[in-house]
C-alpha cells in the first residue's frame, strides 16, 4: 500500500459489558456490571461496567457491593472469561484481515494496527465497520504517528469515534492537561512530578530530561520527559507476545486468620500457577506473593529464585515468602505470580515502559 505510515490504536468500547449485551439483547440500554460471580454480597470487584452504569459512578476495580449501591437497578453478571476470549479472537482476526495491516495485540480489547495510507481516518472507519460487521462490537480508533499518541488519541474518540493526535497537535490538545492523563503516568507519578513543579503535560514536555533523573532514575526520568512530548516508538511490532509470568489470586469470603489456613491457600495458589507455567514449558525465575490485609491494605513479598521447573522447589520458595506475612493480621486476598525465563527473541512488552514495547 502507498502513503504515509500511521499507527492506529483500536479499543473496543465497554468490551466485556458489550459481549454480555450481545448474549442478552434485553439488557441493551440498561446499566450492566460484570464482576466476580455476579453476587454483590460476596467480596469481588467490578471487571467492567456499561456506559449506563458508569453514569452512576461505577468503575473497574470498584468493590462489587459499592457498585451495587451506586447503581441499585443495575444488572450484575458473573465474569465469563471464555466468552470474552472467543470474542477477542474474532476481533483480532478481523483486524489481521485488513489490507496491509500489521497487528500488535495489547489485550482482550485493544491492539495497535500499523498501516500505510494517505487517509488514516478512512482506514480507521473501515476497521470500525469490519469489526462491527463480523463481531457486532463497536470500537474507537486513535490515529497517531507514535504508539503513545495513538493510544492517547483513542480516549478522545470514545465511544465509537476516530481521533488523530500527532506531533502537530499534541501540545495543543494535551498541553493543558494534567500529567496523570498520560498513558503510563498514574496518580503517584503525577504527584511526584507536582513536587518538582510539573503539573501539566506541556510543563513535562518542556522539562530537561536530566532534571528528572534525581527523582526517577537515569532510565525512567528521561522516559517521562519523552512521554510528555508523545514521542517514542512508531513501528507496530506483530511479534507474538510471550507472557513474562502467570499469576492467580483468591479473594476470601471470610478473612484468613490462622497459619494453617494461609499455608493451605498458598499451596492451592502455587498449584494453580504451576498449571499455567507448565503449559509454557519455561522455568520459573522469580516469585511474588500479594497479600491484602483487612480492611484493604495490600503488600507484596517477592524474590528471585534459581531457575527451576521443579514443582516442589517452587512451592518451597512460595512458602518461604508466606513466612513473611505479618502474624495476627486478617487476610482477605492472596495472590501469587511466577516470573519465567524469557526467550531471547521475545518482544519486550506491550506497555511504553522506558521506550520499550
Amino acid at each position: 500500500m502507498s502513503g504515509n505510515r500511521w499507527v492506529l490504536h483500536v479499543d473496543l468500547d465497554q468490551f466485556i459489558a458489550a459481549v454480555e449485551v450481545l448474549r442478552r439483547p434485553e439488557l441493551a440500554g440498561r446499566p450492566v456490571i460484570v464482576g466476580g460471580r455476579g453476587d454483590p454480597t460476596e467480596r469481588a470487584v467490578v471487571s467492567t461496567a456499561s456506559y449506563e452504569a458508569r453514569a452512576f459512578g461505577v468503575g473497574s476495580g470498584m468493590p462489587l457491593r459499592i457498585a451495587a449501591r451506586k447503581a441499585p437497578d443495575a444488572v450484575i453478571l458473573p465474569v465469563d472469561r471464555d466468552a470474552y476470549l472467543e470474542a477477542s479472537d474474532s476481533v483480532m482476526a478481523t483486524l489481521r484481515a485488513q489490507p496491509g495491516a500489521t497487528v500488535q495485540v495489547l489485550g482482550w480489547d485493544e491492539a495497535f494496527v500499523g498501516i500505510q495510507t494517505d487517509d488514516p481516518e478512512a482506514y480507521a472507519r473501515r476497521i470500525q465497520n469490519a469489526v462491527l460487521e463480523h463481531t457486532r462490537l463497536h470500537c474507537s480508533v486513535g490515529v497517531g504517528d507514535t504508539l503513545v499518541r495513538a493510544k492517547v488519541a483513542t480516549g478522545f474518540g470514545k465511544p465509537a469515534g476516530v481521533f488523530r493526535l500527532t506531533a502537530a497537535n499534541w501540545l495543543e490538545v494535551m498541553g493543558p492537561r494534567p500529567t496523570k492523563d498520560l498513558w503510563g503516568v498514574g496518580s503517584k507519578v503525577s504527584g511526584r512530578l507536582a513536587k518538582l513543579g510539573i503539573t501539566t503535560v506541556a510543563e513535562l514536555a518542556a522539562t530537561d530530561p536530566e532534571d528528572l533523573v534525581a527523582e526517577f532514575g537515569p532510565k525512567m526520568g528521561p522516559w517521562y520527559a519523552q512521554l510528555g512530548r508523545g514521542d517514542g516508538q512508531s513501528t507496530v511490532d506483530d511479534t507474538p507476545w510471550v507472557a513474562r509470568g502467570h499469576s492467580r489470586e483468591t479473594t476470601f469470603q471470610q478473612d484468613l486468620t490462622d497459619a494453617a489456613q494461609i499455608d493451605s491457600a498458598v499451596r492451592d495458589l502455587t498449584a494453580r500457577v504451576l498449571e499455567d507455567v507448565s503449559a509454557e514449558g519455561r522455568p520459573v525465575v522469580g516469585l511474588t506473593l500479594k497479600v491484602r490485609y483487612a480492611p484493604f491494605v495490600t503488600k507484596s513479598y517477592g524474590r528471585k529464585v534459581s531457575e527451576t521447573s521443579d514443582r516442589d522447589e517452587v512451592l518451597a520458595r512460595a512458602l518461604d515468602l508466606a513466612a513473611g506475612i505479618e502474624p495476627g493480621r486478617p487476610i482477605r486476598l492472596l495472590g501469587l505470580r511466577a516470573e519465567m525465563a524469557m526467550p531471547e527473541d521475545a518482544r519486550t512488552g506491550h506497555t511504553p515502559t522506558r521506550s520499550g514495547w
